[in-house]
C-alpha cells in the first residue's frame, strides 16, 4: 500500500491546560526504524495518565489531587520531572491506548507481521535499557492521538477479536495496570476492595479480581452501584461510607488522599495494599503502627512483567473480560473529549476513533 507522507494528530505542546493540544494535518509520518514497525491507528482511549501527563501533575512539585487544575494546568508543575520518567520532550502525540494494524516494517522485522491487526503494549522496559528502566506509550515516546504511530514490533500483540477497534483500545492502558495490581498482589480467591472502581482502571480491576474468583467490593458513588455489580463487583461501598475494620485481604487503591489511614485499618492483618494512582492526592499520613502491628504490606505498582499484557490479550480473545466503553469521540475532538472525561459522569473509557 502507498503510505502518506504526512498525517493528522493531535500534539501537546508542554505542561499547561487543555490549550496545550493542538490540532494538525500536517504531522510527517513517522518511519519505523530496525526494530520497530509502522501502525496505522485505529482507535485509541482517554486515561488519567494523558490528562496527569498534560498538566505535569507527576512532578514533585505538584501536591495536590489529579482534579483540582486538570482543565487550566497546575502553575507550579516543573517540566524537569513532569512525565512519568522525568522530563518530557515536546511536541509529543499522547496516547497510552492503541488498536491497529502493522502497515509498514523495519529492518529485521519477521515479514509475516504485516497487515496483523495488534494492541501496543503500553507500559515496557525500553530496548537496550536496565531491569529498571521505563517508557508509557504516549508519554517518553508518541502514541496512539495520530493516524500514524511506530513502536518496537516486540511491544505489539496480535489480537483475534470480534470487538471493533474503539472496544479493544479500551483494553490496554487500565487493563494491564489493573491487572499488573492484581499479578504484584497474587489475589486469588480473597476478600478485596478496590477504590476509584467506576474509572477505567477501576471497572477493569473488578472484572479481572471477578475472574480470579475474588469476592469484590467496590467504592462508588450510588449512581453507578447497579453497573458495577453488572460487572462483578459483590457489594458497593460508598465513596464517604465509614469502611469495616480487618474485612479485606488486599485494597486496590487508586485514590489516595486523606481517606488513605481508613484504607490500611480495612485491611485484614497479613493484609496487601497495592496502589497505581491517587486522583484525590498523593501526600499522605501513614501511622507506622497499623503498618507493622497488623504485619501489612504495602505495594507500588508500575513497572510490569511482560506477560502481564499477553496475560491480558488472552482474557479478551476467550471473552473472559469485557469492554466498558461509555462513548466514543472522533480524534479532532480530543479536548471535548477529555473535558468529558473530567467531569467523571461515566463509567469505564472514552473511546478516541482514528480512522475513518
Amino acid at each position: 500500500m502507498t503510505l502518506p507522507r504526512t498525517m493528522k494528530a493531535v500534539v501537546l505542546t508542554g505542561h499547561g491546560g487543555l490549550d496545550r493540544l493542538e490540532w494538525r494535518e500536517d504531522v510527517p509520518v513517522p518511519q519505523p526504524r530496525a526494530g520497530e514497525v509502522l501502525i496505522r491507528v485505529g482507535a485509541s482511549a482517554v486515561n488519567n495518565t494523558d490528562v496527569n501527563t498534560r498538566t505535569g501533575w507527576y512532578s514533585k512539585a505538584v501536591r495536590g489531587d489529579t482534579g483540582s487544575a486538570a482543565a487550566g494546568g497546575y502553575d507550579g508543575a516543573s517540566d524537569a520531572d513532569g512525565g512519568w520518567s522525568g522530563a518530557l520532550s515536546f511536541p509529543r502525540i499522547q496516547g497510552a491506548d492503541c488498536c491497529g494494524e502493522i502497515v509498514a516494517l523495519g529492518a529485521g522485522v519477521a515479514p509475516e507481521r504485516l497487515g496483523a491487526r495488534v494492541l501496543v503494549r503500553p507500559m515496557y522496559r525500553p530496548e537496550g535499557g536496565d531491569a529498571d528502566a521505563l517508557e508509557t506509550f504516549g508519554s517518553e515516546r508518541d502514541g496512539g492521538f495520530a493516524e500514524y504511530t511506530t513502536i518496537d514490533a516486540a511491544n505489539t500483540v496480535p489480537v483475534d477479536s470480534a470487538l471493533s477497534d474503539v472496544e479493544l483500545a479500551s483494553f490496554p492502558c487500565a487493563f494491564s495496570t489493573a491487572e499488573g495490581m492484581i499479578q504484584r498482589a497474587a489475589l486469588g480467591a480473597e476478600r478485596v476492595l478496590i477504590t476509584g472502581a467506576s474509572g477505567g482502571v477501576g471497572s477493569a480491576a473488578v472484572q479481572l479480581a471477578k475472574r480470579r474468583g475474588a469476592h469484590v467490593t467496590a467504592v462508588t458513588s450510588p449512581a453507578k452501584t447497579a453497573a458495577l455489580r453488572t460487572l462483578g463487583a459483590d457489594a458497593t461501598l460508598g465513596r464517604d461510607d465509614q469502611l469495616p475494620q480487618d474485612a479485606f485481604d488486599v485494597v486496590l487503591d487508586l485514590v489516595g488522599g486523606t481517606r488513605w489511614p481508613g484504607l490500611l485499618d480495612a485491611l485484614a492483618p497479613r493484609g496487601r495494599y497495592v496502589t497505581s494512582g491517587a486522583i484525590a492526592g498523593p501526600i499522605v499520613e501513614l501511622d507506622l503502627r497499623t503498618l507493622y502491628l497488623k504485619d501489612l504490606t504495602l505495594i507500588g505498582s508500575t513497572r510490569q512483567e511482560p506477560r502481564v499484557f499477553t496475560d491480558l490479550v488472552g482474557y479478551i480473545e476467550r471473552g473472559e473480560i469485557r469492554p466498558v466503553v461509555a462513548e466514543t469521540h472522533p480524534l479532532h475532538d480530543l479536548r471535548q473529549a477529555q473535558e468529558a472525561f473530567l467531569e467523571k459522569s461515566h463509567m469505564g473509557k472514552i473511546g478516541i476513533l482514528i480512522a475513518g
